[in-house]
């Protein structure tokens, strides 16, 4: 499972890979849920979860209940773009909860910690000569 981390102060998201014993710790919350980051490897942030994507790529969606897929009319919202004014389809989409299923979880940081975000999980750049 990947953890993608938004940090709206610096624009930038960091991509963290879930080790299989941490995984569990995430099984099921809730979209919109805050949880504490140390686990993940940025200990002092609470992070809240908006989002993610299943194993076949269909995306969460925060009003539709439960872990399961399910094919719905939309019109607007994470998982279809309108193409004309007034358009709707149908689309499957993925509940609000976070199963084993899930492949990638996208969250947002809450509260920072005393560490930047960057140092923490920010790739290292090597300098070649």
């Amino acid at each position: 499972m990947k953890l993608v981390i938004g940090d709206s102060k610096s624009k930038k998201s960091y991509q963290v890979e879930i080790a299989k014993e941490n995984e569990s710790l995430l099984i099921g919350k809730k979209v919109k849920e805050e949880f504490d980051g140390s686990a993940f490897g940025v200990s002092g942030y609470t992070l809240e979860i908006t989002g993610g994507t299943d194993i076949a790529g269909f995306p969460m969606r925060a009003d539709v209940e439960g872990p399961r897929r399910k094919r719905l009319l939309l019109s607007n919202g994470p998982g279809y773009r309108q193409q004309e004014k007034g358009e709707r389809n149908k689309k499957i989409v993925r509940g609000n909860v976070i199963s084993d299923e899930i492949s990638q979880v996208n969250c947002k940081v809450k509260i920072a910690g005393p560490v930047e975000l960057q140092s923490l999980v920010g790739k290292k750049e090597e300098k070649t000569e």
